[in-house]
């Protein structure tokens, strides 16, 4: 018997029962659908990382107070935080680092903001001019924070798109509004270029307040200074000059800051110097570790489908164990017997793997339109592994009732009632 006719008797055998075979796929439908949406957002989680940290700016390095080591972050023993402005201001010096273009520093804290009868909480960022091409953050309409305002120690602000959303409605013009931040008044001279979610910090980049750093320091967060009066910072965006020195860049802020803060040789340090590509590697490890975690889950749900086809499977050997007596008895082999009903068990799981393929492409969508920002990516990958696996588990669980089936006694199987 070949091939052909193999699937045309397992078909017509699944089809005298079609509610009994529909509810047996029904565990793989929805373990293939459930693995294939869970891949599916998890690699659209991977390529929003991706975008955001692309969009923060180009050959950039990000260098932060504290030590990160491995997965976690050990901050230093240290009673003073670890960077400052002069830290930043030794970095932008080419005789210190000569691959450096050019240095934003960065103080952030959250903050109360009120306007009318609104009041928000978010972040307030203290920024110098060159946080605007640093970062890739132009105002989208009104200025940025200019040098004459960090001189000065003005009192303007620079809003986010959602905060200025959330602040002025019935369409209130931002520009030239005042507002106030920690109960003091900024006058709004801009408004940021829409980002999206997903910002370093992992919140959204347009929910954000940007003032002089002099402002914040002296101003809204006085506390932000050393025992010696020295202004603190939260974080030192370092710009190459191209993708190629970025290497040499870190090496040499590293020996910089080492120098300045009197690490000894042997001692950690108190700082870290990270690039894109890094960032990168570690939230793709991130996303990666979860995606599989939870694609076993949703695997789970394959397995106990399979269980579901194994067992369906054992009954309908004990409803046809006559004909498979007068099946033996006109000639069929052992393996005849085995094949079939091997065939009808991987025809399960596969239809009910590509209906499955289906439904994980729903959800997927349906995630997207549900997730701001998130676009869940089916690919291929995803769909092969999750097809192949519902085949497998056709495979596997349909050994045992097929040998079951194949090693039948034809005599018994015809006396069977």
């Amino acid at each position: 018997m070949n091939a052909t006719e193999h699937i045309r008797l397992a078909l017509r055998a699944l089809a005298v029962n079609k509610l009994r075979s529909a509810l047996t796929m029904l565990g793989i439908i929805i373990g293939v659908g459930a693995v294939i949406t869970l891949l599916s957002v998890g690699q659209g989680v991977q390529n929003l990382v991706t975008e955001q940290l692309q969009s923060i700016g180009t050959n950039l390095l990000f260098v932060m107070p504290g030590n990160f080591s491995g997965s976690q972050t050990q901050m230093s023993g240290r009673s003073e935080p670890t960077l400052t402005m002069s830290d930043a201001e030794a970095i932008a010096d080419p005789f210190n680092v000569p691959d450096v273009a050019q240095v934003a520093p960065e103080l952030m804290s959250s903050a109360s903001l009120n306007y009318g009868k609104v009041t928000l909480s978010t972040t307030v960022s203290g920024v110098t001019p060159a946080y605007e091409n640093v970062r890739n953050f132009p105002a989208a309409f009104g200025n940025f924070i200019s040098a004459t305002d960090i001189n000065t120690r003005a009192r303007v602000a620079v809003l986010g798109g959602r905060v200025a959303e959330r602040l002025f409605k019935d369409n209130v013009y931002p520009i030239g509004e005042t507002i106030k931040i920690n109960n003091i008044p900024f006058k709004v001279i801009g408004v940021l270029k829409a980002k999206g979610a997903g910002g370093l910090g992992g919140g959204n980049q347009d929910d954000v307040v940007v003032v002089p750093l002099s402002t914040a320091h002296e101003r809204l967060f006085s506390s932000f200074h050393t025992s010696q009066g020295e202004p603190q910072l939260s974080m030192i965006y370092v710009q190459v000059v191209s993708e190629d020195r970025m290497s040499a860049a870190m090496q040499d802020i590293t020996t910089l800051l080492r120098n300045r803060h009197n690490i000894l040789f042997q001692d950690e340090d108190d700082f870290t110097v990270i690039n894109q590509q890094d960032l990168l590697s570690i939230f793709g490890q991130i996303t990666g570790v979860l995606t599989i975690f939870l694609g076993a889950i949703a695997g789970i749900s394959l397995l106990v489908g399979g269980i579901g086809i194994m067992n369906i499977m054992l009954v309908s050997v004990t409803e046809r164990t006559r004909e498979i007596g007068l099946r033996k008895a006109v000639g069929a082999r052992r393996r005849d017997i085995l094949t079939q009903f091997l065939i009808e068990s991987v025809i399960l799981a596969v239809i009910g793997g590509i209906l499955g393929i289906v439904l994980g492409a729903g959800g997927a969508l349906l995630v997207s339109r549900l997730a701001e920002g998130l676009t869940a990516a089916v690919t291929m990958q995803s769909v092969l592994l999750a097809t192949s696996f519902s085949a497998a588990v056709g495979l596997f669980f349909g050994i045992y009732p097929a040998t079951r089936a194949a090693r039948l006694n034809p005599i018994d199987a015809l006396r069977y009632e």
